[in-house]
């Protein structure tokens, strides 16, 4: 038990050294206007939850794992008196970033913390958001957290990286375990003596689930899922999505082609969970 916590503790401050930056939070925000696989990926979650949320009238509204507040900037704008929004990241960097981000647009509630323990009320929320976070949390407490937080028949959306999907397994066991490889083989070259290298994680620290284990849990939980739709539908693989040719068809496919709840299903680089709180 006392391994496991070490485990937790270690993945978590490596996590904060390499995303919880100022320089971070600024590189992440610029990524929904850019041209490369991440960017088009990043959009179109954004326009699936946008989707989602017209028919929600409103209501207290928890973006937990904020990020740059990309989401909550886009619904203060179109939505200005519908939500009452609580931002919470575990990095300060982000939660400030996003109060910048979103400047005079209107307020959002700040707050700094862990998934799996959020600082919070039982039944808080109307609305909790939780998009690309879970990765980075231990994620069966994290999910008994948000249901602890969500109140009855409240509204939970969470997004998941498919690691069952051609693209996700090649990146996240093949490609980006190659890079960093490459990487260390490239300083050891150099022979720097300097000791001002900016810190790199051994691996991501994301831990993707597949769609069963994600939907047990959220059972378990009392989160009663809904709707399950997958997105980012691609048929390419690292790196070849990142080449010019390939990269283009990929920012012009058509957004009815990228999500999907058919056969093709397997196909999407990640997956999105609908589900209300049962009681």
């Amino acid at each position: 038990m006392l391994s496991s916590w070490r485990r937790r503790s270690s993945r978590r401050k490596h996590i904060l050294a390499s995303y919880g930056t100022p320089e971070w939070a600024a590189s992440y925000a610029r990524a929904y206007d850019g041209s490369r696989s991440e960017s088009h990926f990043f959009r179109l979650r954004l326009q699936l939850v946008q989707d989602l949320l017209a028919s929600c009238p409103g209501g207290d509204l928890l973006d937990a794992g904020c990020g740059p507040g990309i989401v909550d900037k886009i619904l203060l704008q179109s939505r200005p008196n519908d939500f009452r929004i609580t931002v919470l990241d575990q990095s300060r960097a982000m939660v400030e970033y996003c109060q910048e981000n979103i400047g005079g647009i209107g307020e959002v509630r700040p707050t700094v913390g862990q998934l799996e323990a959020m600082p919070f009320g039982d039944q808080s929320f109307d609305v909790t958001l939780v998009l690309g976070a879970l990765e980075y949390a231990d994620a069966k407490p994290a999910v008994i957290e948000i249901s602890r937080i969500s109140r009855l028949g409240g509204l939970v959306i969470v997004s998941m990286l498919n690691p069952l999907s051609p693209y996700r397994f090649v990146d996240l066991y093949l490609y980006q375990p190659s890079v960093r490889v490459i990487k260390r083989f490239k300083r050891f070259l150099s022979r720097s003596t300097s000791t001002e290298r900016p810190y790199e994680l051994s691996a991501t620290g994301i831990r993707a689930l597949p769609v069963c284990t994600l939907l047990r849990m959220m059972r378990q939980a009392n989160l009663k899922p809904t709707d399950l739709i997958y997105f980012d539908v691609t048929a390419l693989i690292p790196p070849l999505d990142r080449l010019p040719p390939f990269a283009g068809k990929v920012q012009t496919a058509r957004y009815e082609t990228k999500v999907i709840r058919g056969w093709r299903r397997f196909m999407g680089t990640a997956y999105l969970i609908v589900a209300r709180h049962s009681g």
